[in-house]
């Protein structure tokens, strides 16, 4: 009844020590090289783009194609506005709260909704312009990319909820093609696309700090009990 009442109690050794100190250490790096990422941009010729920046647009650009413009809006679509602000992060919670795992379903509302009020921050913070011949339609502001540091912050998640390799790699094959999409569209330099990625990553990882315990345990208890039905089921 105790790890119940406390999912920590239940929770494993090395999840408590995640606690301590290393994903805040790593998670605020991965912030300051983003934010770093976006004074350098600023500072170096009021954020025109860099060298990689115009030669993968280049390349990109040369090989539109009606195919590649129909998966780039798809993930487009998948990326932002009704989807991504309300629909995906609802149904998450929705499923995580069915499985009886409120912390976790906190987690990720909090994670996703910190990651997209940081990039609306340093959008007009750093106020750069996006490329041009744009095959979507955007608001102000190019760096970060906010369709990428929320595909990164939801796989960052979901894979700590869910420490599988099928989860890291369906959500890295997700948000690789997500910053692809989004510099085939014009939509961002790549540069912006790495800036989010880190800052995804960054977000998800400090918030993840002081809940490591209390996730752990939780999925613990969810893993006991299901296994208390498959023992009776089985008798």
């Amino acid at each position: 009844m105790e790890s119940q009442r406390h999912p920590e109690a239940a929770a494993q050794p090395r999840a408590r020590r995640v606690s301590h100190w290393w994903p805040l250490v790593s998670g605020s790096l991965a912030l300051g090289l983003a934010v770093g990422l976006g004074f350098l941009i600023v500072v170096r010729d009021q954020g025109m783009p860099l060298p990689i920046d115009t030669r993968w647009f280049r390349e990109v650009s040369a090989n539109r194609a009606p195919g590649w413009d129909t998966l780039a809006l798809t993930m487009d679509a998948l990326g932002g506005g009704l989807i991504a602000t309300v629909l995906l992060p609802a149904g998450i919670a929705i499923a995580l709260l069915l499985g009886r795992r409120p912390w976790a379903a906190g987690f990720y509302l909090v994670a996703s909704t910190v990651t997209g009020g940081v990039v609306q921050v340093l959008k007009h913070f750093f106020g750069r312009a996006r490329p041009e011949n744009i095959l979507t339609y955007l608001d102000f502001g190019s760096f970060p990319s906010g369709h990428v540091a929320n595909a990164a912050a939801t796989t960052a998640v979901l894979a700590i909820l869910f420490p599988r390799v099928w989860v890291w790699a369906a959500g890295a094959v997700y948000t690789v093609v997500m910053m692809m999409s989004r510099t085939y569209l014009g939509a961002h330099w790549l540069t912006d696309t790495v800036g989010a990625l880190l800052l995804g990553i960054g977000v998800a990882a400090v918030l993840w700090a002081p809940v490591a315990a209390k996730l752990d345990g939780e999925r613990t208890l969810v893993g006991q009990r299901r296994s208390r039905r498959k023992a009776v089921g089985a008798v």
